[in-house]
């Protein structure tokens, strides 16, 4: 499958995680009063757990039976994406004064594009 065509499936799997992450989000920070980075990092928890799925599925079509390796892998590297995704929020709400949100959206930007690299060149293994 061709590399593009897969990085368009991963952000329409992004675009549903990303309901799951800023809906999960908004109830946990407006409505039960979380913490904001502490309901950030839950809401991308579960973001993870529903990219994961699809893009095994749909997006890489990878039927190996190494789900606890490979989840293992994903999980690793939205981690990482998590860190950067908490940091460019820090740094956009922090220092220049941005909208949670707006940050928020910006942070989900950059780490789509790492979560896709990483995945595909080591989750994934193409």
């Amino acid at each position: 499958m061709n590399i593009w065509f897969q990085f368009i499936k991963f952000g329409i799997v992004g675009l549903s995680g990303m309901v799951v992450d800023f809906g999960s989000t908004w109830l946990l920070k407006e409505k039960a009063k979380v913490h904001p980075y502490l309901a950030n990092s839950l809401g991308f928890c579960l973001a993870v757990i529903n990219n994961f799925t699809w893009n095994k599925y749909w997006t890489f079509q990878d039927h190996s039976t190494a789900i606890s390796e490979q989840f293992t892998w994903f999980a690793g590297i939205s981690l990482v994406g998590l860190i950067l995704n908490n940091l460019v929020i820090y740094l956009m709400s922090s220092w220049k004064h941005w909208n949670f949100y707006m940050a928020k959206i910006i942070a989900t930007a950059v780490v789509m594009s790492w979560n896709f690299l990483a995945n595909y060149q080591f989750t994934f293994q193409h």
